[in-house]
């Protein structure tokens, strides 16, 4: 028994079973052969249909429950949102198994906004269990099994079908079989006892939220909490600081007026640094006009060469991306750039090749020239977010990190709305995907524009402040 218990507390125990949750939640066979699926006799969906009535509501789903998901994920910390998105994702398979109207797509679309939304518990999770030495460790082990998820499922899934081994409803119960496989080993985490905002401790001292007011156009997020940490042998954190009487949980009814206050703090002090808030803009705008690019292409597949003959390859073109996007964003941690000196080049110059590939594949009606400039703008995109990311979080604290973190992507999902509802939505303008790819190519253009007259006003005004 004590060998039992001394293996749950050591920090491998929780990563593993958070990495075996990643996996069998991420293999999803079907997911490259989505359009066919719903536009094929298994549901006899229109491409009008799917494309102006059922894909807009993911979007609308997303953003109306990110913000409630992202409070209640730390008061509960994580453990329950884990649960709950695994649940989710159970009820969007089954949902997408045994429904066929529109209007149950419709419903099946917002409960996938619901599993969407609740994956920052899976990221926030490790860090609440483990001691911050290995939080970079756990972090690549968590991000990377999802990945190799994905590529499984999309590999998975186009042997499936090349090989005629199994009907796309028979790929969905195969699906629930892993959603099941995640669900049980989800309930198997150990609680947390401590989260970034509502369950930690307040230890009298200058904490992240009173970060130097002086320096914060500088290095934002510079000022650490004051109290020494130790680790045991078992890897478990341990918090020596003040004594337990100048020590207090944040908990109780008023503690939720306390909290927002103090993330409105640090959301004000993050947001005042110049340099900060233009990389937060690019963020934004590029993470926007990817997630749009990534919900549609296979409708721009299904247009460029409506054959069912070259919608097998869909699976191969995904589990490629997939690769050589993960081969791309890990390997800038091994290059030797100065990227807050080269940062605003690279990012300027690939997000103009990034336009030009969402160009040609709009344009060039072929779908291996579809298929090639999908896998350089997905590239593309992984190599600027990672260097982005890492232009934020470099001066950043945990607390600090998690809450951009959130705010670009609720800035995204924003415009994203703005712009599903007006081009996409059947009660908007409801425009097909040609027209629909060309205002993201204009978007990238603008945000490209933006970046490099913003970047040239900071250089001009500050040009030592952010080398």
């Amino acid at each position: 028994m004590e060998a039992v218990r001394r293996s749950r507390a050591d920090w491998r125990y929780p990563t593993s079973l958070l990495c075996i949750y990643g996996f069998f939640s991420t293999v999803k066979p079907l997911e490259p052969f989505l359009i066919p699926y719903l536009t094929g006799p298994d549901k006899n969906l229109t491409i009008e249909e799917v494309n102006n009535q059922i894909f807009p509501v993911w979007t609308y789903s997303y953003l109306s429950v990110l913000v409630p998901v992202f409070v209640l994920t730390d008061w509960l910390r994580y453990k329950p949102v884990v649960v709950f998105q695994c649940s989710n994702l159970f009820v969007t398979t089954a949902m997408l198994l045994w429904t066929q109207s529109v209007p149950a797509m419709q419903a099946m679309q917002f409960f996938y906004g619901v599993v969407t939304a609740s994956e920052v518990a899976y990221f926030s999770y490790i860090y609440s269990v483990i001691d911050v030495k290995r939080y970079r460790r756990a972090t690549s082990y968590c991000r990377s099994i999802q990945l190799f998820g994905h590529t499984v499922g999309s590999v998975l899934g186009q042997l499936l079908v090349s090989f005629n081994l199994m009907s796309y409803n028979n790929m969905l119960v195969f699906t629930l079989v892993l959603t099941t496989i995640a669900l049980l080993t989800s309930f198997f985490l150990p609680m947390p006892q401590r989260s970034m905002f509502f369950h930690r401790k307040d230890m009298g001292h200058k904490t992240v939220a009173e970060g130097t007011k002086n320096d914060v156009d500088r290095t934002v997020g510079s000022t650490r909490a004051k109290f020494s940490v130790e680790f045991n042998s078992a890897g478990t954190l341990e918090e020596k600081g003040p004594k337990a009487e100048e020590t207090k949980e944040y908990d109780g009814a008023d503690s939720c007026g306390k909290v927002l206050l103090h993330i409105w703090k640090d959301f004000y002090q993050c947001y005042s640094s110049r340099y900060l808030l233009y990389w937060s803009v690019w963020w934004a705008l590029a993470t926007c006009g990817y997630n749009q690019t990534v919900n549609y292409v296979q409708v721009l597949w299904e247009h460029v060469q409506p054959s069912q003959n070259f919608s097998i390859y869909n699976g191969g073109v995904e589990a490629v991306s997939n690769l050589l996007s993960a081969a791309t964003a890990y390997g800038i941690g091994f290059t030797e750039v100065r990227w807050e000196q080269w940062g605003e080049l690279a990012l300027g110059g690939f997000s103009g090749l990034g336009a030009a590939a969402l160009f040609l594949m709009t344009f060039v009606r072929n779908i291996w020239v579809c298929y090639t400039c999908y896998v350089i703008f997905k590239c593309l995109y992984m190599l600027l977010i990672t260097i982005a990311m890492y232009q934020v979080a470099a001066d950043l604290s945990m607390e600090r990190y998690a809450l951009v973190f959130g705010a670009n992507n609720f800035g995204a999902l924003c415009l994203q709305t703005v712009i599903t509802s007006v081009v996409v939505d059947s009660e908007g303008l409801g425009l097909s995907i040609i027209p629909q790819v060309s205002h993201q190519i204009r978007l990238l253009f603008f945000s490209l524009f933006c970046l490099y007259f913003l970047f040239y006003k900071i250089h001009s005004r500050f040009p030592f402040e952010c080398v």
